[in-house]
């Protein structure tokens, strides 16, 4: 595991996603399975990874305010300045 800068970690999470296309209803689902709860949808798959990076930067920034430790996504943590003084 390696502590990585925000956007590493923003880019690491977009690659972790999952797109499903919801034909009832005629959107894209995303999800990010290992931040739970980060999901969005649009009407392509454009608009929903679009939408998705503003999920996951707001996903960081609200569990970040409530204290919460960032979790590790394929082999990277979110590295803070609790982080840069443990290294």
């Amino acid at each position: 595991m390696r502590y990585v800068g925000w956007h590493e970690y923003v880019r690491t999470a977009l690659k972790a996603a999952e797109y499903h296309k919801d034909t009832e209803v005629g959107c894209v689902a995303a999800t990010v399975p290992v931040l739970p709860g980060c999901m969005t949808q649009a009407d392509n798959f454009e608009e929903a990874r679009d939408n998705l990076i503003d999920a996951i930067e707001l996903w960081i920034m609200v569990g970040l305010r409530e204290g919460e430790e960032m979790p590790e996504v394929n082999g990277v943590r979110l590295a803070t300045s609790q982080e840069r003084f443990m290294i």
